[in-house]
């Protein structure tokens, strides 16, 4: 049986090997690029069938390896090296001849499509030249204008722009050109072929240029012509602008200087007359490249100019016979004016002067200065009445300069202005006299004014319930103030009587004796108020002299409390942190009550009742402030201190352990006997335990570094990781000497052991090995669920809390607020049911679970959560003095942690498939040296790539 096995063997390798020879002659003879299109063509379809008989030879190799895995099993040691051999050089020779094929099949199907590409954009290069000789052939036709000339020597540009860009691709051609010649040899594809596209080109470009050349030679005639139209048009409208400034009477210029640039306009226009001599020549010339309907507007532009400039040396020559006239009656004109201007001067400097002499000044006047200032404002009136007859001489005068034609209008401008400004001078006399009287009167009212506006601050301060000591000081002084400027008034009645006159004195000084009187009213009545005051002002000072310690206290509290705000270094720091906000507690507590004592100050002042009612309301505040505190405190000494017992607990497990396994290490393993591995699969059976251990470890560490400083968290994670390392030591120790073991052990007894490592698979793959692996995998799992399942009750439990501890802090002050909480604590009780389904899926699952400390801690947390439920329902009024559960424990990441740690913990599974995945894929290839990508570096072997939008041809 077994040397027929080997004759298949050898009679499939054989076959296989003459097919692959066969195959390989056939490449080599197609394996060429030279010659005829129809020729690689021919080649090219051979090359495919020889691509689809490879399907065969992977078949027979198939069936090579068929065999040989069924000889290997039955053949000696000795023939199983031959065995191999023979394998080996036969996959060698199919490698290479499906290398072949492939190279073969690529390299004549790149030559057929780069010869493809390159007579495509040939045909497309002649198009174009076809194209653009229809294009040039005809000749440059005749244009209206310069805009249709320069439109035709733009699109001829574009055209030579389209010739010049075409260069590209004639380089682009003639270089593929010159590398297919040198692939396939064709004479389509020569320097003489090269040589007529290169020819044909040029012609084009040649053409395009000296077209181009030509229409830039007459555009740019045309345009010189356009712009002398254009400079001829703009002084023909300069010299007619300044003519018609010279015509009319509108113009400011005297008549002599109007003849002068009359007769320099004339000049200009006889100048003129030559420019447009020289236009006409130039026209003959544009005319030659203009269409015949170019060719009459032109004609009819020079007619306009010739007419327009006829016109213009007419106008200017009527012009200069009327300014002679006009020159004769300008010298009797300015005589009279003159004399106009030398009297406003005079009239105007008068008016000046008596102006000046009313000027009131800036500073504040004196009762005498206002009398001396009505006198002189009587005086001015008088002088102003003499000057009238002045104004109406002057109103005559510039009627004489209304006879001539000039314009009188500057002088008629200062004949008004004259009398404006006596107008005004005449005006302000008279309302300065008006308000001096004003000035006078009010000067005399100013006191009563004052003095009523003071009487009813004076009321209001006196009817106010506690008014201030220097308010009424203040009062008082300015009451004596007012005594003095009344008495000074009613000394003033002679001054009076002339100003005011009699009636309006007496009056005045009636109200002024009426306002003495009430002033000594309101005198007495704020000596009184003020005797009042000091008496209050004594019992005040008892109240703030205790008041004044309980704010420093206060204060000294927040000031503590906000210091206790930073993140503590460790746990010791923790703890103290707790005693010292406990001790600010008792110092508050003595806050209240020595504000018991201070209560007895206040009485029925209103100011002490509200800096009372301020001060206990910063007293609530802070204590409900420090009563969270103290909550958050104790949960992170809480969880602080379980944390410590955890970590330690897994360490000295860990380093025990180590020392055990460490203590076999060293021994034979010959002379290992079955009480060592028992104990080696007792230790290994408590992994899966520890490692959800070590998981909890983690979580609580992760809480702990949440509310510890910087450096704390650092340490903390320090610990982690090195109790990490530690795991992971402590396991490749085991796994290591388990593996020893069981290389030297007999087969019958490795069947006991079951044990799951990612280094032990790369032998054989047992079929026991992998069924113990699932129902270690399968185990896994079921403990993930369980451990999510108290992770997920912890998370429900420490959320249920907080929000039993927000609605007991809120103060109750009205019943619609106590109605709200009691609903709020309904619903929280509503949800007790599905807790408490929680909560026995748990025991449940507590064996598997395995750490009754975690268990009963979370018994006692969901047992004192439900009583304080039970009594905040009965009693729904407890305020927020309520101490909070110190057992909480917060998860910080939830769903997201939590999924985390799964994957943390099935990744040496994940690692393990994926090793066993790797090793089947690379068992084939264990002995080759090379392989077909680190080979396959045709593609990269060509310079030239034109665009192909079809799959690759490798």
């Amino acid at each position: 049986m077994t040397q027929q096995l080997q004759d298949e063997f050898d009679s499939s390798v054989e076959n296989a090997e003459a097919w692959m020879k066969a195959i390989q002659e056939r490449l080599s003879i197609n394996d060429n690029t030279k010659g005829p299109r129809s020729a690689l063509e021919a080649r090219l379809r051979e090359t495919e069938k020889i691509r689809d008989l490879e399907p065969e030879g992977t078949l027979k190799m198939d069936l090579i390896l068929a065999k040989a895995d069924a000889a290997l099993h039955c053949i000696s040691e000795d023939k199983k090296h031959e065995v191999l051999s023979k394998l080996r050089h036969i996959k060698a020779l199919w490698e290479e001849t499906a290398i072949y094929i492939t190279h073969c099949h690529s390299r004549i199907e790149w030559v057929w499509l780069h010869w493809s590409e390159y007579l495509k954009a040939q045909d497309e290069f002649y198009i174009w030249i076809h194209n653009m000789r229809v294009t040039l052939e005809p000749d440059i036709e005749l244009q209206l204008g310069l805009k249709e000339k320069q439109w035709q020597l733009s699109h001829a540009q574009v055209l030579l722009n389209d010739v010049l860009n075409q260069s590209v691709l004639l380089e682009t051609l003639l270089e593929e050109a010159a590398s297919l010649f040198n692939r396939i040899g064709d004479p389509s594809v020569d320097e003489d072929a090269q040589k007529k596209m290169k020819a044909e080109y040029e012609s084009i470009r040649e053409e395009a240029q000296s077209r181009v050349k030509l229409l830039e030679k007459i555009t740019e005639e045309h345009k010189k012509y356009s712009a002398n139209i254009n400079q001829f048009q703009s002084w023909l409208n300069g010299v007619t602008k300044k003519l018609n400034c010279c015509i009319g009477e509108t113009t400011k210029s005297s008549a002599e200087d109007r003849l002068k640039a009359v007769k320099e306009i004339a000049k200009n226009i006889r100048n003129g007359a030559k420019k447009l001599k020289h236009l006409e020549n130039q026209c003959a010339d544009v005319i030659q490249n203009t269409s015949p309907l170019g060719a009459e507007r032109l004609k009819d532009e020079l007619d306009e100019l010739r007419k327009a400039l006829e016109k213009l040396k007419l106008l200017s020559n009527e012009e200069e016979q009327r300014l002679l006239k006009i020159q004769q009656s300008e010298s009797a004109y300015k005589s009279q004016a003159k004399q106009l201007e030398a009297d406003i001067q005079e009239f105007r400097k008068g008016l000046q002067k008596l102006e000046n002499d009313l000027d009131p000044g800036e500073r504040e006047k004196t009762e005498d200065e206002f009398v001396a200032q009505w006198r002189k404002c009587n005086a001015t009136r008088a002088v102003l009445a003499a000057e009238e007859s002045k104004v109406e001489r002057l109103k005559a005068q510039l009627k004489e300069l209304l006879r001539f034609s000039q314009d009188v209008q500057p002088h008629a401008d200062s004949v008004i202005s004259a009398i404006r400004e006596y107008q005004s001078v005449k005006g302000k006399t008279s309302k300065m006299s008006t308000d001096t009287e004003t000035q006078l009167s009010r000067l005399f009212q100013n006191p009563l004014q004052s003095f009523g506006q003071w009487k009813l601050t004076v009321q209001m301060l006196l009817e106010t319930p506690e008014p201030a000591l220097d308010q009424i000081e203040a009062a008082l002084a300015e009451s004596s103030q007012f005594k003095e400027k009344l008495m000074t008034l009613q000394l003033k009645k002679d001054l009076l009587n002339n100003i005011l006159g009699e009636e309006k004195a007496k009056s005045f000084l009636e109200e002024v004796a009426e306002a003495s009187k009430e002033r000594e009213i309101l005198h007495k009545s704020l000596l009184q108020r003020k005797s009042k005051l000091q008496n209050l002002i004594l019992q005040h000072k008892d109240f703030d002299a205790a008041f004044a310690p309980l704010q420093k206290k206060l204060f000294a509290i927040k000031a503590k409390l906000d210091l206790e705000n930073e993140p503590q270094p460790n746990l010791l720091g923790k703890k103290t942190q707790l005693q010292r906000l406990q001790m600010i507690q008792d110092d508050l507590a003595e806050i209240a009550i020595q504000m018991e004592e201070v209560e007895k100050l206040v009485q029925s002042n209103a100011t002490h009742r509200h800096e009372m009612n301020q001060l206990l309301s910063d007293i609530q505040a802070l204590k409900r402030s420090l009563e969270v505190m103290i909550q958050q405190s104790e949960e992170h000494v809480q969880k602080h201190w379980a944390f410590n017992d955890k970590l330690s607990d897994l360490q000295q497990w860990i380093t025990a352990t180590t020392e055990k396994i460490g203590s076999y290490q060293g021994a034979d393993v010959k002379q290992s006997n079955e009480s060592r591995v028992a104990d080696l699969e007792r230790w290994l059976a408590e992994f899966p335990d520890k490692e959800i251990q070590l998981h909890l470890v983690e979580a609580h560490g992760q809480l702990v570094m949440e509310n510890s400083s910087p450096e704390e968290t650092a340490h903390v994670q320090a610990n982690l990781d090195q109790l990490k390392e530690s795991w992971r030591s402590l396991k490749e120790l085991a796994t290591g000497l388990l593996k020893r073991w069981q290389l030297n052990r007999p087969m019958a007894d490795k069947k006991k052991i079951a044990f799951v490592d990612s280094r032990d698979m790369s032998g054989s793959v047992d079929c026991l090995d992998l069924n113990h692996k699932q129902e270690k995998t399968a185990k896994g799992q079921r403990v993930s669920s369980r451990v999510k399942l108290l992770l997920d009750f912890e998370e429900w439990l420490q959320g249920e809390n907080t929000r039993l501890s927000k609605i007991l802090a809120v103060n109750l002050s009205s019943t619609e607020e106590i109605k709200t909480r009691h609903k709020e604590l309904e619903e929280l009780q509503a949800r007790v049911p599905d807790g408490q389904r929680r909560f026995e899926d748990l025991l449940r699952f507590h064996p598997v679970i395995g750490n009754s400390e975690d268990l009963e801690d979370l018994r006692y947390r969901w047992m004192l959560y439900k009583s304080k439920l039970k009594e905040s329902m009965s009693s729904p009024i407890t305020g927020s003095s309520e101490k909070p559960d110190r057992f909480r424990k917060k998860r910080s990441g939830g769903m997201c942690s939590f999924l985390h740690r799964v994957c943390w913990a099935s990744l040496p599974l994940q690692l393990l498939l994926l090793f066993l995945l790797l090793l089947a894929f690379l068992l084939p290839l264990a002995e080759k040296t090379h392989s077909c990508t680190l080979a396959n570096n045709f593609a990269r072997s060509f310079n030239l790539m034109l665009r192909y939008e079809g799959p690759p041809p490798t």
